[in-house]
């Protein structure tokens, strides 16, 4: 569907587009749950960003392909064994690749702990996630989003069902200027699929429930993976638990001293987030994007609408689905019920 386009709604609004693209949104059933009809049934919540080029921004920096659970998975396509990638999650990421993405995609699969987005209305609270795969490969996601049978010492043979699509949109991460000067990031998204179907402001029972709004802005930051203790998210149930050991993050020294000596940092560049065990807070800031900071999203099928060729909310709803990037990449894997109809499974 792409990446959308923005239109600036105030003179001036102090926003600085950093990054543009597409967000996925997928949550996976308990183990041995072959469906999910409540969100007690929910093992995790995905959330899958794609960057797509930005003016003078068509390359970012990533880790090493060799480094973390892609390094993993490479090795493990070229020849490893399927224990090595068993074990891919014990290191972060480290070193450094530029990634053209106007040639090469860029896929980042991040984890959300408390199982949902921040409530939009309880503004203030930090909801913690991390950076869990990072990759140039699609089918690195697909494997990481597909379902699997594996044996335990105490349990015997366990499912881990498939994961299901619940959402799917554009999104901008931006460089924002609040009150006092200070600079700060947000990430801003809004959803394409599933259709409202005409009913301004209506989510389905799977994205209400895990909070993914129609549209929504958070502020988010990253955590100094040198600096110990959980910070602002060790609790108010943000879900904080913080990684261990080696499966942190390893930033190169340039991206590392964007930090100084504090604890957490913008996500300025955005290319903090494309390390593998980069910890980061999402922080509800609004539900109302254009009337927080003056920038006005349009997806794909809304801008069709407008030229005339979308038709009605249903009509482009279905448009939508059949032109879908989610469906297109991730369908044969990831159950899309949920994100076509707004329900459980």
């Amino acid at each position: 569907m792409g990446q959308g386009t923005e239109v600036k709604t105030r003179e001036d609004p102090k926003v600085e587009i950093q990054e543009k693209g597409e967000v996925f949104f997928f949550y996976r059933p308990k183990v041995d749950k072959e469906e999910a009809h409540g969100p007690d049934d929910v093992q995790r919540m995905y959330v899958v960003l794609r960057p797509e080029s930005v003016p003078d921004r068509a390359v970012e920096e990533k880790q090493a392909p060799d480094s973390g659970k892609e390094g993993k998975k490479r090795k493990t396509r070229h020849g490893g064994d399927e224990k090595g990638q068993a074990d891919g999650g014990n290191e972060g990421g480290h070193g450094k690749e530029e990634v053209n993405v106007e040639e090469k995609p860029l896929l980042r699969l991040i984890v959300m702990g408390k199982k949902s987005l921040p409530d939009p209305a309880k503004h203030g609270r930090p909801f913690w996630g991390y950076v869990d795969l990072v990759t140039t490969d699609i089918e690195d996601i697909k494997d990481a989003l597909k379902g699997a049978e594996y044996d335990t010492a105490t349990r015997g043979k366990r499912r881990q069902s498939a994961a299901r699509a619940m959402g799917e949109g554009v999104y901008r991460i931006l460089k924002h200027e609040g009150r006092g000067g200070r600079p700060h990031t947000h990430l801003v998204y809004k959803l394409e699929l599933p259709s409202r179907g005409g009913e301004e402001g209506a989510v389905g029972e799977p994205q209400e429930a895990m909070n993914v709004e129609p549209e929504a802005s958070f502020l988010v930051q990253i955590k100094n993976p040198e600096q110990r203790g959980g910070g602002r998210g060790g609790g108010g149930g943000g879900g904080f638990g913080g990684l261990q050991g080696k499966r942190k993050a390893a930033f190169p020294e340039h991206l590392q001293g964007r930090f100084g000596s504090n604890r957490y940092a913008p996500a300025d560049p955005p290319d903090l987030l494309n390390y593998e065990g980069c910890e980061l807070l999402l922080i509800s800031a609004s539900d109302d994007v254009e009337e927080e900071l003056g920038l006005e999203l349009q997806t794909e099928t809304e801008e069709e609408t407008e030229r005339g060729a979308g038709g009605d909310g249903g009509e482009g709803g279905r448009a939508g689905a059949g032109c879908s990037d989610l469906v297109k990449m991730f369908g044969e894997v990831a159950d899309v019920k949920p994100l076509l109809s707004g329900s459980w499974d």
